[in-house]
């Protein structure tokens, strides 16, 4: 290969200038955009490479910057939903909270208006029985809590105390069949005895089947158990069905309908009044009137009349004006004429007695016509005298 190119060295060498110097008139010769070629062909041979590279590095970027942007939005969405979970269960303890203010202000409310000495408490337990109705109250006898106190709330009554304990008391519900309560009707004030049943219900018992319950009707403490003052609600009448000797009277307890928490134990109770039952008033919308002056022009007028009295109070004004008095002119008496026109302008005519002409009047008088004698027995009839002419006195007899 040496030897060859010794041999040939001149020839390569003129050959490797001819070459350079194409490629330096190559470089220096513009197209007619006024680009070298040489710049035309060295663009075109690295553009592939660099778009190949760009998209390359374009895609490991995007993959790594949306991983990690990934991560952070995972950790993001976490934190907010642990921030709801938190503010729910904030919300709901507020929620909580306010409730048990307003519940605590309605007993405040309650005791303070009532007579009776009360002392508050909660509802901390329920009973363990299948068949009781019991909860357990967070006080007991070191706050005066005995066996036999009432438990009431400001919707009714919700029970006795079966038994006291220093710091807490049990209670038996008015729902449970052991539970009696003597009670009487708001509206028509029959007594009767309030009795469990149980399953949310209650049962009063012992109210003939000739005294009256309405459905809706509310009952009160009637006071005679001497447990629950007079005048506490007990509730309100569901049904009423006619028994053997007594009625059977199912009575809904307004003080469970809600699920009470808060209550009050009655220490000290005084009887009060049963509220009376009043039928509530219900409000009527009335839109403005259309015509304020119709008022006023209806009471000068007068009542308001149908048709058949405006044509009845014509005929009346055309039987006056002719001196006819509908019911009272004598036998034979001229009729009256309808087919004349109304004079409005015409006065009226003073009361006319039957059988004489009205006073000022245009129409021609009424004849003076008279029962003839009846005739004797054994005498011949007599005829009548002819009538005389419309519009003429009758002949002197």
């Amino acid at each position: 290969m040496e030897n060859l190119f010794n041999r040939y060295r001149n020839f390569t060498t003129l050959i490797l200038v001819l070459f350079a110097q194409l490629i330096l008139l190559a470089y220096q010769v513009k197209g007619n955009k006024d680009v070298p070629f040489f710049r035309v062909w060295t663009i075109t041979a690295v553009t592939p490479i660099a778009t190949i590279m760009e998209d390359v590095r374009s895609g490991v970027s995007g993959f790594f910057q949306n991983y990690f942007s990934l991560r952070d939005v995972r950790t993001e969405n976490k934190q907010i939903h642990e921030e709801l979970g938190r503010l729910k269960l904030e919300n709901q303890f507020l929620k909580t909270q306010l409730s048990t203010a307003e519940r605590a202000k309605d007993l405040s409310k309650f005791e303070t208006q009532s007579q009776s000495k009360m002392v508050a408490a909660r509802i901390v337990g329920t009973g363990t029985g299948a068949n009781t109705k019991t909860v357990l109250l967070d006080r007991g006898s070191n706050s005066g809590v005995q066996k036999g106190m009432g438990v009431v709330t400001p919707d009714g009554i919700v029970g006795k105390v079966l038994a006291a304990y220093p710091t807490a008391s049990q209670v038996l519900l008015v729902t449970d069949p052991g539970f009696a309560a003597g009670v009487i009707s708001q509206k028509n004030h029959v007594q009767g005895v309030l009795k469990g049943l149980g399953y949310g219900r209650c049962k009063v018992d012992y109210i003939e089947n000739e005294q009256k319950v309405d459905i809706g009707e509310e009952f009160y403490t009637s006071g005679d158990d001497r447990v629950f003052p007079r005048g506490m609600p007990a509730g309100k009448v569901t049904a009423v069905h006619d028994g053997t000797s007594d009625k059977e009277i199912y009575v809904s307890p307004t003080a469970l309908e809600q699920s009470p928490e808060d209550v009050l134990v009655i220490l000290e109770g005084v009887n009060q009044a049963i509220v009376e039952a009043q039928a509530p008033a219900k409000e009527i919308y009335l839109g403005p009137d259309p015509n304020p002056n119709a008022g006023q022009n209806s009471n000068q007028a007068g009542p308001l009349q149908t048709t058949a009295d405006r044509v009845m109070e014509k005929y009346k004004e055309i039987g006056e004006q002719q001196g006819h008095k509908f019911g009272l002119n004598a036998p034979g008496a001229r009729p009256i004429d309808f087919n004349i026109k109304l004079n409005p302008d015409a006065p009226k005519p003073a009361s006319a007695t039957p059988g004489q002409p009205p006073a000022a009047s245009g129409v021609a008088p009424k004849p003076d016509v008279t029962e003839a004698p009846k005739p004797a027995a054994g005498t011949p009839p007599q005829t009548p005298a002819p009538k005389p002419p419309s519009g003429t006195p009758p002949a002197p007899r």
